[in-house]
């Protein structure tokens, strides 16, 4: 049985249980879920699914939580989808984000110790995405905020797809998707806020992810 391993931020985490590894409690309400469903059903008892993403995380606290929640886990598949938390909370009072070079800087040793470290897993990396929405519109106390979010997070993109191809690992694009879903809904009806994925928007990164999974299969 092959473990696939899916690591992020809130939009990985989905309000997962973290206090057991349960298959019915452990994956949280989003895509990895429903990927889930989907193998145990097309390929029964072929994968063992784990979700590790954690709320609020940026590519320093992935990289800080290593060892504990992806090596130590052993994948054969290892999925990750994170950067916008690297913009988001570079924005306020108090910001703490990750610059973009910074960004691709950790990605890029992130990727070649897990290399080292797990020689025969595939990596997956999907490319972070945002909306116009609550979250991300600018408002009186952020009057740069849509600025910020519109600029910032392609060039985490960017940086996740030139991380993703020196290191040979597939790559799930995921803005232009969301951009042409909004031809067909609103910004909202995909990202409740601009950033977390409503039940449509997880569906559409699900989709977007086998795509590429079975290419790899």
């Amino acid at each position: 049985m092959k473990t696939i391993l899916f690591q992020g931020d809130s939009i990985t985490d989905a309000g997962r249980y973290r206090e057991t590894d349960h298959e019915t409690t452990s994956m949280g309400g989003g895509y990895p879920l429903l990927l889930k469903a989907r193998l145990m059903t097309d390929h029964p008892s072929e994968y063992h699914i784990i979700n590790r993403g954690v709320s609020g995380d940026r590519i320093v606290d992935v990289y800080a939580r290593m060892l504990r929640d992806i090596v130590n886990l052993k994948p054969d598949y290892l999925s990750i989808l994170i950067g916008v938390n690297d913009v988001w909370h570079g924005i306020g009072d108090n910001p703490n984000g990750v610059a973009a070079d910074k960004f691709e800087k950790i990605y890029d040793m992130l990727l070649s110790e897990l290399r080292d470290m797990l020689p025969d897993c595939w990596f997956i990396i999907l490319e972070p995405f945002v909306l116009p929405g609550p979250a991300t519109l600018s408002d009186a106390a952020n009057p740069n905020r849509w600025e910020t979010f519109s600029t910032e997070v392609p060039l985490r993109a960017a940086a996740a797809k030139r991380v993703a191809d020196k290191h040979k690992s597939a790559f799930v694009p995921l803005q232009d998707m969301f951009d042409k879903r909004c031809e067909t809904a609103e910004p909202t009806h995909w990202l409740r806020d601009g950033v977390h994925p409503t039940e449509a928007g997880h569906e559409c990164i699900a989709r977007e992810w086998m795509k590429v999974f079975e290419t790899l299969v």
